[in-house]
């Protein structure tokens, strides 16, 4: 058995990971951590989870310093992570960080499209955690920077093309996501009447999530990434259409083929190859589904995914580089079925 950390445990993908991980088989959840709710059992803070046997005697600690585990998931902000998850490295535990501060390997892009200046990257193995594409890094690695959600759904739906080299350099994504996204505390955007029935682009060209997704792409082709998110009157999921143009005449048949060949032996990617994946069919999942697959008559063609933001977009991807870093099954805790309708 495992012990498990949770250090930033009150918000939406602190939850997630106490939700999810109440149903893993490997691991104990040991601490949670939490300065403003210090002192406060679990259930008091995320009533949803009231009645987990597993949790019934959890209380949230306020020092960080005090937490003990094998391995820790860091949920907190841009900025804070850097600044708690060397303390981990050095006592040799193995981290998995949900911010965006060990994303980058050239800190200047981090600097510059978070706003923050970077302490630097600590000597350890640091991988990129979107298993599909980095299993055999992820295996090896001390810490594990686990993906945005938008770049997590973009990545995964135009990557078969882009290692086939099938497409031009320009693709363009765009996302429509659920307002947990934004986090656990509302603000003036995120607000219900703002929101409710209404669809509102932000960051049109200069979103955080663009460059991650760019660089990641360039690891397996040369792409130019254009990307572009709306906010929808929904709480969970993102949706992204990627548009691209093939550098050669396939048909519909031969790019379904490509990427039923390319994610055939991954369990938590499903291709839908006369269908176009919904929100609800990923919703509290791990799944990203990606269909569509259409070529126009301009040699344009058009891919779809789904994820759960705050499940494959944030913290079963994490669990799941857990499962992967510590050699239990991939699946493990990860099986929930999607709410449809």
């Amino acid at each position: 058995m495992m012990d498990v950390a949770i250090v930033g445990a009150t918000g939406y993908t602190g939850a997630e990971l106490l939700r999810l991980l109440a149903r893993h088989d490997d691991v104990d959840v040991c601490y949670i951590t939490s300065r403003r709710e210090a002192g406060k059992h679990v259930f008091k803070v995320h009533p949803h989870l009231k009645g987990v046997d597993k949790y019934k005697e959890l209380y949230f600690v306020g020092d960080v310093d005090k937490v003990d585990a094998d391995i820790v998931f860091t949920a907190t902000p841009h900025g804070v992570s850097m600044s708690v998850v060397p303390k981990f490295l050095e006592r040799g535990v193995r981290v998995i960080d949900l911010s965006g501060d060990y994303r980058f390997e050239d800190l200047s892009l981090y600097e510059k499209y978070y706003n923050i200046k970077h302490v630097g990257l600590p000597d350890v193995k640091i991988a990129y955690g979107l298993p599909e594409l980095n299993r055999e890094n992820i295996k090896k690695a001390q810490l594990v920077a686990n993906p945005g959600c938008f770049p997590t759904g973009a990545i995964l739906a135009i990557a078969p093309l882009v290692k086939e080299g099938l497409i031009e350099e320009r693709v363009i994504f765009d996302s429509k996501t659920g307002v947990s996204g934004a986090g656990v505390n509302p603000t003036e955007t995120t607000h219900f009447p703002n929101v409710n029935e209404n669809i509102t682009p932000y960051k049109i060209t200069k979103h955080r999530h663009a460059p991650e997704i760019e660089k990641e792409l360039n690891k397996i082709g040369r792409v130019k990434v254009s990307f572009t998110p709306h906010l929808a009157p929904i709480t969970r999921g993102i949706l992204t259409t990627a548009h691209a143009f093939l550098t050669e005449d396939i048909s519909d048949n031969d790019i379904i083929d490509i990427y039923n060949e390319f994610y055939g032996r991954e369990f938590f990617v499903r291709i839908f190859s006369d269908d176009i994946p919904r929100l609800t069919y990923v919703r509290g999942t791990n799944f990203c589904d990606i269909g569509g697959f259409e070529v126009d008559c301009h040699g344009r063609v058009v891919v779809v995914s789904c994820i759960d933001n705050l499940v494959k977009g944030a913290s079963g991807q994490a669990i799941q580089n857990m499962n992967i870093m510590c050699g239990f099954r991939e699946e493990e805790g990860l099986l929930d079925i999607g709410l449809n309708p």
